[in-house]
């Protein structure tokens, strides 16, 4: 299998010189913080009123953790280290609860950022001989712009379509013979459900690679997608509070997500005591972002949930691997009071290969008990008119989810394109038990 890197040094760097930078740039990093109003009155009260306070890596443990409620406190400057004219871009997220995070960049921060991204690339595989369909929404979501300048640093032929309808997508792949696309996977699924539309199989397009992100996805997922179209599936993992898409990515050869450590300082901790947990042991992932000088953040809890590999990878590449993502602390469902995942239901209906691309997770509540109804596509060859084989395939999900998550669900089964598409995240969950 071909290795390639980006930038071999500090992809293969020795561990302790690792560390060495890690500590670094960590002081460079807490000199800006201690720019900003927010970071100015927290960090003192930890005893750091100086990078020179951070003696080791280990003082890094002094600095109480940083939560998302806190960047919408500061908005809308709390966390900004530079000038404004210094700030060459700001992204945003949506807001839900109707104040938005902001994020800022200066120029050497998108620099440090895109390089990243161009390693992250190069690590699949991906070269100046590949056409890029980046199908992932432009503005103020990073996810679009982030890729993109790291596949032109690359060399790529870029295509910013961003995302959205399916029929011109694949007229694009056509057209440019696309060989790599950045995707959710929820809508690579719902694009080879639409293709017999449009007359079209995957051996009619040129694709070779997808990089899917935004939204977590079970291995028997990507096992799918990958038969499904005949091309390697690599996952990513970004956040919008650590820049974005290319804080870890996967080697060619798909062993988890190579966290890039000369970037962002990672911690894995018990969620509910914030202690930090053994490499293998499942917690909550929490970085530190070493290469943005605008808009420093120490310590931010993700809310994800993971582990970090303790062995290291065939690549030769010395950043650890962290696992794909498992949950969130605060996606997790609670039926009748046991904890359930959206991703551990994925993982079974994936699995199952009468399931079609796209279900639906409906909760609900009957006489003071949660109901739990799994709604699931299947393929319309199934659908013969024989009830007995339907009813047969409802039992087979019913237990393999029983197995799985413990409890009992109700299964409908539903015709290929009659559940809601979507083209962005998918909405996987509804829950209706707030509104009883």
């Amino acid at each position: 299998m071909e290795i390639r890197y980006w930038n071999q040094r500090l992809e293969t760097l020795p561990r302790h010189e690792l560390r060495q930078l890690q500590l670094e740039r960590l002081r460079e990093v807490v000199g800006y913080a201690l720019q900003t109003p927010f970071y100015q009155k927290r960090l003192p009260k930890a005893g750091i009123s100086s990078p020179e306070d951070i003696r080791s890596l280990d003082d890094l443990k002094k600095i109480p953790f940083t939560v998302k409620d806190d960047l919408r406190q500061a908005f809308p400057k709390g966390l900004l280290a530079v000038d404004m004219e210094k700030v060459v871009r700001i992204h945003s997220s949506s807001g839900t609860t109707g104040i938005p995070t902001v994020i800022y960049y200066t120029a050497d921060d998108l620099d440090r950022w895109t390089d990243l991204l161009a390693r992250s690339i190069v690590a699949t595989g991906a070269g100046p001989a590949d056409v890029f369909q980046n199908m992932m929404s432009y503005g103020l979501f990073t996810g679009g712009l982030g890729m993109h300048y790291g596949a032109e640093r690359v060399g790529m032929a870029v295509i910013p379509v961003g995302g959205g309808n399916t029929q011109r997508q694949l007229q694009i792949m056509r057209d440019f013979r696309t060989t790599v696309l950045h995707i959710t996977p929820s809508y690579l699924l719902h694009i080879h459900q639409r293709m017999p539309e449009f007359g079209l199989t995957p051996a009619d397009l040129n694709l070779k690679k997808a990089w899917m992100g935004a939204e977590p996805h079970s291995e028997n997922t990507r096992l799918k997608l990958q038969e499904l179209f005949g091309i390697d599936i690599y996952n990513s993992y970004g956040l919008s509070e650590m820049n974005g898409p290319g804080v870890a990515f996967e080697c060619v050869y798909k062993n988890d997500l190579h966290v890039w450590e000369d970037g962002y300082i990672i911690e894995i901790i018990d969620p509910r005591t914030g202690e930090p947990v053994e490499d293998g042991q499942e917690g909550e992932v929490v970085f530190t972002n070493l290469i943005r000088h605008a808009l420093p953040l120490l310590r931010y809890r993700t809310r994800d949930l993971a582990f970090l590999h303790p062995e290291p990878c065939p690549c030769g590449r010395t950043a650890r691997r962290m696992s794909r993502i498992t949950g969130r602390t605060d996606d997790m469902l609670i039926i009748n009071g046991v904890n359930v995942f959206p991703s551990q239901i994925e993982e079974v209906l994936m699995s199952i290969p009468e399931v079609g691309t796209n279900y639906q997770i409906h909760l609900s509540r009957h006489e003071g008990l949660d109901r739990l109804t799994v709604k699931v596509e299947i393929y319309s060859k199934l659908f013969t008119g024989d009830l007995a084989a339907l009813e047969a395939l409802k039992n087979k999900i019913n237990e393999k989810l029983r197995a799985s998550i413990t409890i009992n669900s109700r299964i409908e089964l539903h015709e290929p394109g009659s559940l809601p598409a979507f083209e962005g995240k998918a909405k996987r969950v509804v829950d209706e038990r707030e509104k009883l």
